[in-house]
This record gives structure tokens, sequence and C-alpha cells, in this order.
């Protein structure tokens, strides 16, 4: 499913030179739950980054499906990035001013789907998330924990074969956080590939293996 061979980042700021990720080999196999841990600054979001197709490495070769990423084009990276991946952030990341419904129709519009299709799938997931009464609610009108539900309804709308959640449990209280734990598992014994970037060991433990970084490195897993 995924394969990266000695990735590295490195940002060049003019005056000084940041090493994100040194030398970093990992092999994701479909159907996998996987927790990416370690300390702030430690690489883990700019390689879920390169992961998602939202950034390019500086050097190293990453392969999506057997293929070559360096060789896509622009359109085909945004492509992937709105069919075959499904984004879970920390924050959200939803249109303030538009409803629960229209958040998750948003990249079926990108897709090209017709109105009457977004609509009736998007009210589908949002049922599933437990949302069947708040598809017209704006997210100023919902706890973190419902927020949190329409952006995994959203990440999930084009079926991708793969979810990148960046600390979805980290603005949540504990009960919401221990739901959304327990649909990310749900949706792994469907055959999703999850990684999930956590601060929480308790939330690793229920992952069936953790790569943990380090100053760029991979200090544990593979």
């Amino acid at each position: 499913m995924i394969e990266m061979r000695n990735i590295e980042k490195t940002y060049d700021t003019g005056k000084v030179k940041v090493d994100a990720l040194k030398d970093i080999s990992i092999e994701v196999k479909k159907g996998e739950f996987i927790s990416l841990m370690g300390p702030s600054g430690s690489g883990k979001t700019t390689l879920m980054n390169i992961m998602g197709c939202l950034d390019t490495p500086t050097s190293g070769d990453y392969f999506l499906e057997h293929e070559k990423v360096s060789g896509f084009t622009l359109d085909k990276l945004a492509s992937v990035r709105n069919q075959k991946i499904g984004f879970v952030f920390q924050n959200f990341n939803l249109l303030p001013y538009a409803t629960a419904l229209e958040n998750v129709e948003l990249p079926m519009v990108f897709a090209g789907v017709s109105a009457r299709q977004r609509k009736k799938r998007a009210t589908e997931l949002l049922e599933r998330v437990g949302l069947k009464e708040r598809i017209e609610h704006k997210p100023t009108e919902l706890s973190g924990g419902e927020m949190q539900r329409v952006a995994i309804a959203r990440a999930l709308v084009n079926n991708p074969s793969i979810l990148l959640a960046d600390e979805p449990t980290g603005n949540l209280d504990s009960k919401s956080g221990d739901e959304i734990v327990a649909f990310f598992q749900e949706l792994w014994k469907e055959g999703y590939t999850i990684l999930v970037i956590t601060h929480n060991p308790e939330i690793a433990k229920l992952t069936q293996r953790t790569i943990k970084l380090k100053d760029g490195t991979i200090v544990n897993g593979s």
C-alpha cells in the first residue's frame, strides 16, 4: 500500500537548514492500523504530509499502491488526495459557513459527483457517525466531538483506501476521544488502512503497531 525508501526532508529558510526527516524507510500493508508517535518536532506531521501527497520529500522514493509518487502530475496528485486518501485533522478543518451536510459533500463536488448523489452519500455517512439530526447544523453549532465526526464522514465520502489522522482526539474530551477511537477501530475491521498520529499511549496500544520518531528518524518500528 505504502512504501517509503530513504525519505529525507530538509527545509531551507535561506539562513538555516532544518532536517525534518532523515533516512526514513517504511512499509505499510493494506489493512494495517498504525500509530505514529514522538515528541513535538520529531517529524510526525511532515511524514504524514508526504504520505498524503500534501508535501514532497527532498530525496528518497515514495510508492503509493506500487506507483512512484514523484512521477505524478499535479492533476494526478490532486486526484489521489481527493479519492485515495482521507484526511482527519486535530482542528477539524471544516468550513465554518457551511452545514455538516455541505462540508461532507465538498470532496464529491471536486470529484464531479452529481448533486443528488452527493446529498444521498453525505446523509448516509452523517447518519452512520450518529449525526442524523445535525446535518443542517454549522460547525459553530456542534460540539468538538460532533465536528470530528463530520470530519470523519468527509474523509470517508469518496471511499478512500487510506485514512490519515493527525491527532484526531487532541482537541476532544476523553469521552468524545474514546468514541472517535472506537469508530476508527470499526473502520479498520472493515478493511481500511489507517495511520494515526497520537501522543496518547492508550490509543497507540489499540493499533497493530507503533512507529516512533525522534529528531526526524525512526527509533522504533518500521
